[in-house]
């Protein structure tokens, strides 16, 4: 990517067509013909979300706010907004609009989701709204108690129903759907690189976590079904496409992250994407003979902070983040043998920790065919969205 980039000044954010067009494949190869509903947050590109959907095996996006979801509505027919919402101003549109309301689906995981839409536009006054229920898939450990992230308090088939049933009931609203996502399996790398009794570790949970989820997820599907017909049931991420795939009652899975590739999947055993995305920084000080600074890089991933949320500087290969100043909003220093023949305005490249955050930062991101730069797209942030 750094020839066919020679002529761009950086900053700026670069996807290899190759890596990714085998990512995508990739990804529904290792689904097994249960369609991937593509996971927006990870992506945050309008143009590579419409590419990927264009493909056989994808089907739907899986949102991460209302108004995203309404934005996206306006040309892709199968939205389905992966969190809860408080957002009134988008619950009155998605209200106004009987087109965006046959378009897209919220999630709830209590009466009072119910409750908030009610209070914005009443049941009368609107079509129906459709919901979906998401299903708590952390595991519950003997040994290490709760596993996995702190999302819906619905973990039992009988809350489920429950839920249903008032949903059922309640007019303005239509039930179509449930969701669970496995963030234990799916999210926690389970190859962790220079650490294989945390590995094996990992992945003995892993194991238990899924059976667990499997014969509890089917029984809430089966409750929440007697009580009305499911469109879809929705489970998974990047890192669990086989595992989630195969429970037989998960009817599509969510994967956007194994797209680009970031470097938190470096650390997974049973599969590899491809690095698709990067971004590039110039060197605009020399402080000392073995080190640079680069303008900018603190591109910090969500989650623990840890090392592991950094940037990874990829090339030129051998240079290393300082100890001390690691990556910075406004600089980040870099040591080793490399950097003593960088020169002021030579790129280094780095690869962000997660995906769809890396848009956060570039208005566009530049399309790498072989050695040329085939275009640019713009993400959110160049279309002048900014959602979460």
């Amino acid at each position: 990517m750094n020839a066919a980039t020679a002529a761009l000044d950086p900053v700026f954010g670069a996807v290899n067509l190759a890596a990714l067009s085998y990512n995508a494949h990739d990804l529904a190869r290792r689904a097994n013909g249960v369609p991937i509903r593509v996971a927006s947050k990870s992506v945050r590109c309008r143009g590579v979300l419409d590419a990927v959907l264009a493909m056989p095996g994808y089907r739907g996006v899986l949102a991460y706010t209302l108004a995203e979801a309404l934005w996206l509505a306006e040309t892709i027919d199968d939205v389905v907004v992966g969190y809860p919402t408080a957002d009134r101003a988008a619950v009155a549109a998605l209200a106004a609009s009987p087109e965006l309301a046959a378009r897209v689906t919220i999630m709830i995981d209590s009466v009072e989701h119910l409750d908030l839409v009610d209070s914005v536009v009443a049941p009368t006054a609107r079509p129906d709204i459709r919901v979906a229920i998401e299903l708590d898939s952390s595991y519950k450990s003997k040994l290490l108690g709760h596993i996995g992230v702190w999302r819906s308090p619905v973990h039992r088939a009988e809350q489920a129903r429950a839920l249903a049933e008032v949903v059922v009931a309640r007019r303005g609203f239509r039930l179509v759907g449930m969701m669970g996502y496995e963030a234990q399996v799916a999210g926690l790398g389970n190859a962790p690189k220079g650490s294989p009794l945390r590995g094996a570790m990992v992945r003995a949970l892993q194991r238990s976590s899924m059976a667990e989820l499997v014969e509890r997820r089917a029984a809430a599907v089966a409750a929440v079904s007697e009580l009305a017909p499911l469109e879809f049931v929705n489970g998974g991420g990047t890192g669990s496409l086989e595992a989630t795939g195969a429970d037989r009652s998960v009817t599509e899975v969510a994967a956007g992250s194994g797209l680009f590739g970031p470097h938190l999947f470096d650390n997974y055993a049973h599969f590899t994407p491809a690095p698709a995305a990067a971004f590039a920084l110039p060197v605009v000080r020399r402080p000392a003979p073995d080190r640079v600074t680069l303008l900018g890089g603190g591109w910090i991933a969500s989650g623990p902070p840890g090392v592991d949320r950094l940037p990874q500087v990829v090339w030129p290969a051998g240079l290393t983040m300082v100890p001390r100043e690691m990556a910075g909003e406004v600089q980040t220093p870099v040591v080793g043998e490399p950097a003593t023949r960088l020169r002021l305005g030579d790129r280094v490249w780095l690869r962000h920790t997660k995906a769809g955050e890396l848009s956060e930062h570039v208005n566009e991101l530049h399309l790498i065919d072989a050695d040329t730069v085939a275009g640019a797209l713009p993400t959110y942030r160049g279309e002048g969205k900014a959602f979460l």
